[in-house]
């Protein structure tokens, strides 16, 4: 991982490849965020699949970036987790 960070580091110099990271920033949020939720409770992907009535391939996909979850869909899986969707502007 550290060849790829720093790979990152110096493509961060380049001033249009920065905006354009950072603006990916929320999606990667999200899809952190899914993923620790899920981790946390110790759930596979399938075992959210059943709570939430969410496919296993949807999850997989909003998890590896592939698919954007709507407001709904994120609160779905919030409710499966045992957890409330909170989304702010800062």
């Amino acid at each position: 991982m550290t060849d790829f960070n720093a790979f990152v580091a110096e493509q961060m110099k380049n001033e249009d490849f920065r905006k354009e990271y950072e603006s990916l920033e929320p999606e990667f949020s999200i899809k952190q965020a899914m993923i620790d939720a899920r981790a946390q409770e110790g759930l596979t992907q399938k075992e959210l699949s059943l709570r939430s009535g969410i496919a296993q391939s949807d999850i997989s996909k909003l998890e590896n970036g592939t698919a954007n979850p709507s407001v709904k869909t994120l609160q779905r899986l919030a409710a499966a987790l045992g957890k409330r969707l909170k989304i702010e502007f800062v």
